[in-house]
């Protein structure tokens, strides 16, 4: 039992496709003031409908297709505006280089723009909220710590979650026989749909011969691990729920998978090294002309199985930061000028593709890091090490989730959040979640986040 539909994502992408269409209706209504003749109309949608195939690929790239948490819901009306520019920047590109049609809609587009942010606002903002059912399921959550009480925090402030919790308890607080007498209130009510449980937890072990009893007088009922459902409303792991068990669980993958995926590295690495030799020169010309120091750095970091390994990038600080940061735990180098530039587009990362071809980084997996920190973290955060059973990576689930990543800091805090994104990849990692991490970081370049 899934209480995170999939079908929602399906939902939008069809009524965007309606929305799009919609707009290009409106659109000639408007630029012409009277209704939109038949063959004015497949005139237009012709083409058009190509472009809304684009488009919907840039609203899947843009997040818009994901897990609508509430702070990107925050961000939605920025967000829905800056990809239709984008997208009205790909159609007059499609306009120009494909004469064929006919079409050189400058006026029609610019239209375009306002209405189908409007429309599309609308419909995402005002009217699918009230597409999908408003009965939402009635479940308990038991279980303790932080990432419990954040899931408990997520779904109780957010209609948009199709389920709701009744009751919350606290193992941590509650005795075992609280536990079991609540969990004997979920076997007599019959609106109590679901049982959210931290199975590793010993009270929920008492517990667990009524809840096997209500499974068996209940219409309808289910069981769910808290961590599968922490997983599907946040895509990234619960630590405090976490156990030795579960991280030698998810240890192993598919030699098939690896094979394929050191394959791809290879070949994509090193086509993306042919390609990449084109701004060599102007590179390090720019290094040069900005301070004369040196062109390249050379650090060691930790990869796959806790061995070194060394890693080359276009200095873009004043020297070559070693992750020895001391009681203020920042570093005291400073990021030039050209390497203010280099790491917005990402140009400092380019000799990193060497290390791919050797294979010491992947072109997704967890980020490489520094000795020193590494030390410190796999000391001070429990389970830190399991990232190490995977190889480093160019990209990363936790580099495109995860927007707060200590650069050339030292941050517990932080560190733990992407800690949880990498042992998320490292349950779930497959050749679709590694396109998926690609195209996303396609976005990142493109939109300069995060540098």
């Amino acid at each position: 039992m899934s209480l995170v539909p999939k079908r929602e994502y399906v939902v939008l992408l069809l009524g965007d496709i309606v929305v799009f269409t919609a707009s290009l209706w409106v659109t000639l209504t408007v630029r012409y003031l009277e209704l939109p003749s038949r063959d004015l109309f497949q005139l237009h949608l012709v083409p058009f409908t190509v472009l809304f195939v684009a488009w919907a690929v840039v609203f899947f790239l843009a997040g818009l297709y994901g897990r609508h948490t509430r702070l990107f819901r925050s961000r939605l009306a920025a967000t829905i505006l800056y990809t239709q520019i984008i997208n009205m920047v790909i159609a007059a590109l499609f306009f120009f280089s494909i004469p064929a049609f006919g079409l050189a809609p400058k006026t029609i587009l610019l239209l375009y723009l306002v209405v189908s942010f409007v429309l599309i606002f609308f419909w995402r903002i005002g009217l699918y909220p009230h597409v999908r059912s408003r009965r939402r399921l009635k479940g308990v959550l038991i279980a303790s710590g932080p990432d419990a009480h954040a899931l408990a925090e997520e779904v109780s402030s957010d209609a948009r979650y199709p389920f709701a919790f009744e009751y919350v308890i606290d193992t941590a607080h509650a005795p075992s026989h609280e536990v079991i007498q609540h969990a004997c209130r979920v076997a007599e009510e019959d609106d109590v749909t679901f049982l959210v449980v931290d199975l590793s937890d010993k009270a929920v072990s008492a517990a667990l011969p009524i809840i096997y009893d209500a499974a068996f007088h209940k219409h309808r009922f289910a069981l769910l691990d808290a961590t599968a459902l922490y997983q599907e409303v946040f895509e990234r792991e619960p630590l405090s729920l976490m156990n030795y068990e579960w991280i030698l669980g998810n240890v192993s993958a598919s030699r098939g998978y690896d094979i394929v995926k050191r394959l791809i590295d290879f070949l994509c690495g090193g086509v993306g090294m042919l390609i990449s030799l084109i701004f060599y020169p102007f590179v390090m010309l720019a290094i040069k002309l900005d301070d004369g120091g040196a062109i390249f750095i050379v650090q060691e970091r930790v990869g796959r199985f806790q061995k070194p390994i060394r890693i080359l990038k276009f200095r873009s600080m004043s020297g070559n930061d070693e992750g020895n940061y001391g009681s203020s735990g920042k570093s005291k180098l400073i990021v030039t000028r050209v390497g203010y530039w280099l790491r917005l587009l990402r140009l400092d990362e380019l000799p990193q593709l060497w290390n791919v071809l050797r294979g010491d980084l992947s072109l997704v997996g967890p980020r490489p890091e520094l000795p020193a920190l590494a030390a410190g973290y796999s000391a001070r955060i429990p389970y830190y090490n399991a990232r190490y059973l995977i190889a480093p990576g160019l990209t990363g689930w936790a580099q495109v989730r995860h927007d707060r990543d200590p650069h050339h800091g030292a941050d517990i805090v932080e560190t733990k959040t992407k800690l949880s994104y990498d042992l998320y990849y490292l349950a779930h990692r497959s050749l679709l979640l590694d396109l998926f991490i690609l195209l996303q970081t396609v976005r990142i370049l493109v939109t300069a986040r995060g540098s």
